[in-house]
């Protein structure tokens, strides 16, 4: 593998264990981030809110047991946490201390369950949190997460977009003079800022200045030791090399000449419009063809069994799946779309109506078998359906640059970034064995890095 410099001596994989979605009480995440260490993938991406701690947990549980075997020494990986939520155990601290009368100061509360804080008290209670979840002595980066929710809360509140902006500054200048501190102290090597506006137009009102962010970290010390941003960008999320929002050059071109280091995140997860895109193949077989077939006849009898079980109108909403199916059932955007509808809507709907009937004593097993063959017809329906999606965009990306053609979707899309002048590592979830072998299947292979911005405005037109 290729690897590359982040910061002062240390050198880092092309792509980075990303840890959204992975949690220290599932044992399968424990087994697929022990193998892409093994595999030379050796920057961890994690934050306090993910999994509500668990993820922090999780790498300190692997790396501790790896360096404990022998496996590993902790000075060969690189490990990058976030600070800035207030959810779960988090937010629950912040309403107690709030009864106590001592709230941490500078609090954006922006919802019912949601807060956002990057004032040093807060940053300090939270760095001590992290390092012990994660059982480690210093971070190697510590990044404000999301701050543009002040920016957010702000334009809800009317606060004038000059004003908002002032306050967003102080606010980053008091952390980040908290941070030179910590740095000071030990605790971590570095710091910087993840930002879903780092790409956006700079007239939006939640815009990021990575120019205004340097300038402020210049004005502290001397030498600052900001020195790494994180940011969204993908096939359809272009902005990080097509926005020309830092005096004429695009946040990876003035990240680049700064000698800053990149991270990207959600590399496979699209946002386009209103439309999620998985940037990744779908596998489908014979069977999910054959069940697609069977969409129409399987509705049909849903409807018809529904039809005898003779219920009041507000019964049958909870024994609907026939109709519901009917209607909707082909409306949704993709796959994972579908599954996020079966499990938060359909699923226990269903189970609340078949429940009810079985304490009527009424039978239930013909209904219950025609529900599972349909939820399965539908769930081949969308991936075909996504299969079709992925080749036609993986044909789409490669005429446009051919040198970004790779056997699979995603790692086409990983090729496409890590490809581009100025991108240190591409963070990606791999929550699974296959995930892990698909990343590590294309480091192992040669690419041209050069500035891409032809190739992601020819792709983009």
């Amino acid at each position: 593998m290729a690897y590359r410099a982040f910061g002062d001596g240390l050198l880092v994989s092309e792509a980075g264990f990303g840890c959204y979605r992975v949690d220290v009480a599932v044992d399968e995440h424990r087994g697929v981030l022990r193998k892409a260490l093994l595999h030379g993938i050796n920057l961890i991406d994690t934050s306090a809110n993910y999994s509500d701690g668990g993820s922090e947990e999780l790498v300190g549980a692997v790396v501790s047991e790896m360096v404990a075997a022998g496996e590993l020494r902790r000075e060969e990986i690189v490990v990058v946490s976030k600070v800035g939520y207030l959810q779960g155990q988090n937010y629950r601290l912040s309403q107690e201390r709030k009864r106590e009368g001592r709230p941490f100061p500078d609090l954006v509360e922006y919802g019912e369950g949601l807060e956002h804080c990057i004032h040093p008290e807060f940053l300090e209670d939270q760095l001590t949190r992290s390092l012990e979840r994660l059982g480690m002595a210093t971070l190697d980066c510590y990044l404000l997460h999301n701050p543009e929710y002040f920016l957010g809360w702000a334009k809800n509140a009317g606060i004038s977009l000059d004003e908002a902006r002032a306050e967003y500054e102080r606010r980053i200048e008091l952390a980040f003079r908290h941070l030179e501190s910590e740095v000071e102290r030990g605790r971590i090597r570095g710091y910087g800022i993840s930002s879903n506006t780092f790409p956006a137009s700079a007239s939006d009102a939640q815009f990021t200045s990575l120019k205004r962010v340097w300038e402020i970290a210049q004005n502290i010390v001397p030498e600052p030791h900001f020195q790494a941003i994180q940011l969204p960008m993908n096939l359809y999320e272009t902005g990080g090399v097509t926005e020309r929002n830092n005096g004429g050059q695009s946040v990876i071109e003035y990240a680049r000449e700064k000698g800053l280091v990149v991270l990207i995140n959600r590399p496979l997860n699209a946002f386009k419009g209103n439309a999620l895109y998985r940037l990744a193949d779908v596998a489908v077989g014979a069977e999910d063809r054959g069940r697609v077939k069977q969409i129409s006849a399987l509705i049909s009898e849903l409807v018809r069994l529904e039809g005898e079980f003779q219920l009041s109108e507000a019964e049958y909403e909870k024994v609907a799946a026939g109709r519901l199916l009917q209607e909707y059932g082909q409306q949704f955007q993709s796959l994972d779309h579908w599954r996020e509808v079966l499990s938060q809507f359909l699923v226990p709907t269903v189970q609340q109506g078949v429940q009810m009937l079985m304490q009527r004593g009424v039978t239930v097993e013909s209904y219950v078998k025609h529900v599972n063959a349909a939820i399965q017809a539908f769930t081949s329906l969308y991936q075909l359906r996504d299969a079709e999606k992925a080749a036609e965009i993986k044909r789409r990306v490669t005429a446009a640059e051919p040198e970004w053609e790779a056997p699979t979707l995603s790692q086409t899309a990983l090729r496409a970034l890590r490809s581009t002048a100025g991108v240190t590592t591409v963070l990606v979830g791999m929550r699974r064995d296959e995930f892990v072998d698909d990343v590590v299947t294309e480091l192992k292979r040669e690419v041209v890095v050069k500035d891409r911005l032809h190739s992601w405005q020819t792709w983009n037109s």
